[in-house]
């Protein structure tokens, strides 16, 4: 990759267009994040509107996040070597048209399809639009504040996404989470000539993409996904679970292979031996799901069992990103003198502690009892965004720094797809037992609705808090690999904190 703020062929925007540009890079970026929660709230919504099932539920959040993820590096690779401002307008025109084919659709199939075409869009916008700060902004204090500006974009999405999805699902419908995207995608597209320096490649890049690397490993990492959610359905040892297990064992083999004998690989593997570096994408992947999989179930349980409307629900998280601002910035400013590890030992193990609370809920618990392993994760989640930014990209080369973010962001997004897939179906599979289990306590009983629906809410409660304590498990590994694997190192003086958490 090009080195931070190396200048691109076609020249940096005027001085006078630096706010608008700045504007329009932050716009894609908060549109790009918000997608990654904003249709949580609309998930019950959509499931009685078009028939999902809860297993098939999850491709509704998991195929957008497995493509943004699988095609991350791709789309921030196609940036450096056809040009960014290019790159990003067809990542935006993509992720609006595809809102807007989302916002249309009648079945799953149409919907799910829809979010894949997201993710896609996704994959190339964000990475680009982060190398259009480095290539537009001049070093110094000029580029420190445009990236404070797309930090807060990233960090705001997702907080803003949960309140303003509850609200267009409670006054519009939830096809609105999906058609707001396309006025915010035609004001970029509009703006970006004007704003965006033209950032086309040097002369003599060589325009090699490792297409073979991003097709195997995002189907290899999609085949994953689709049998852990079968799994949910027809059992782990059904033939269709079983071969997809396989394809998905053969394709991600396929990718190790390939990025050995690529001359431009899209993941140096020699990059993962750094002890550090492969801790901390570990520590990631396990955040990552847990995180996504904590906002999936309880979204359920808020509208569900507790009855909130979807704009309630919204205002009810807000909790999770206010605890992550306040705990980030005092990270950001105290983690120069003690170092990233004790950070990335506390808050593992504070997202434990949240995840554990929030298994003791019950069917007749209150939002009381929601707030606090709210908070918990959500300062746990402060602790942990930027040291994991930090010890990233610590002592790479400056070529390789957008490497090094992109694997971070890539070990979350993939992190929350397996997760979530993998959380389904153990919720799932507890709750049909467990339904069983309460029916045959009443043995000879005709239940009434009312009771059948009693029935069935404690036992998808019952479901939740499995998933809950099987995510505290994977959050407890990443405490165990952040204190055992972990070793500290210098922050350098000045060191720009990146936007972590993407």
């Amino acid at each position: 990759m090009d080195r931070p703020g190396a200048p691109e062929a076609g020249g940096a925007a005027a001085p006078g267009h630096h706010r608008l540009a700045l504007v329009v890079i932050a716009a894609a970026q908060l549109m790009v994040m918000l997608d990654l929660t904003i249709v949580n709230i609309a998930l019950p919504s959509i499931q009685r509107e078009l028939g999902f099932s809860s297993a098939n539920l999850t491709w509704v959040i998991d195929a957008y996040v497995l493509v943004f993820g699988g095609l991350l590096l791709l789309g921030g690779r196609a940036g450096d070597l056809f040009g960014r401002r290019r790159m990003f307008v067809v990542g935006i025109a993509l992720f609006a048209g595809a809102s807007l084919l989302g916002g249309l659709a009648t079945n799953e199939a149409w919907l799910i399809a829809a979010r894949a075409l997201q993710g896609a869009g996704a994959a190339v916008a964000s990475p680009t639009a982060l190398a259009l700060v480095a290539t537009t902004f001049d070093e110094g204090a000029e580029r420190n504040r445009a990236m404070a500006v797309y930090a807060g974009m990233s960090a705001a999405g997702g907080a803003l996404g949960l309140l303003l999805g509850g609200i267009l699902v409670d006054v519009a419908s939830w096809r609105w989470v999906l058609f707001v995207n396309v006025p915010i995608g035609a004001v970029v597209l509009a703006l970006a000539p004007v704003a965006l320096p033209s950032g086309r490649p040097a002369a003599g890049v060589r325009r090699r993409l490792d297409v073979a690397g991003a097709l195997t490993v995002s189907g290899g990492m999609a085949s994953l996904v689709y049998g852990l959610v079968r799994a949910s359905d027809r059992g782990w040892s059904s033939t269709g679970t079983i071969a997809a297990f396989a394809v998905a064992a053969v394709l991600l083999a396929a990718f190790v292979a390939a990025e050995r004998m690529s001359a431009a690989p899209l993941v140096p593997l020699g990059f993962l031996a750094d002890r550090n570096r492969g801790t901390g994408y570990g520590v990631m992947l396990l955040l990552g799901g847990s995180m996504l999989s904590l906002i999936y179930f309880l979204t359920q349980y808020l509208q569900d069992v507790l009855r909130y409307r979807p704009v309630v629900a919204g205002v009810a998280y807000l909790p999770i990103p206010i605890s992550v601002a306040v705990t980030s910035l005092f990270v950001s400013r105290h983690v120069k003198r003690l170092g990233t590890r004790p950070f990335l030992t506390a808050g593992p193990a504070l997202v434990t502690g949240g995840l554990l609370w929030a298994s003791l809920l019950g069917p007749s618990s209150g939002y009381g009892d929601v707030l606090g392993p709210l908070l918990l994760a959500g300062v746990g989640m402060g602790l942990s965004f930027v040291p994991l930014t930090l010890n990233a990209v610590a002592s790479v080369r400056r070529q390789e720094s957008g490497l090094a973010s992109a694997l971070l962001n890539t070990s979350q997004q993939v992190g929350g797809s397996l997760g979530l897939a993998a959380l389904v179906t153990v919720a799932t599979t507890a709750a049909r037992g467990q339904l069983h289990v309460l029916a045959g306590h009443q043995p000879g009983h005709r239940p009434t609705a009312g009771s059948l629906h009693a029935l069935t809410t404690a036992a998808s409660v019952h479901g939740y808090d499995l998933a809950f304590r099987t995510s505290a498990g994977a959050t407890a590994a990443a405490f165990l690999l952040a204190a055992l694997l972990l070793r500290t190192r210098p922050v350098a003086e000045g060191a720009a904190v990146p936007a972590a958490g993407r």
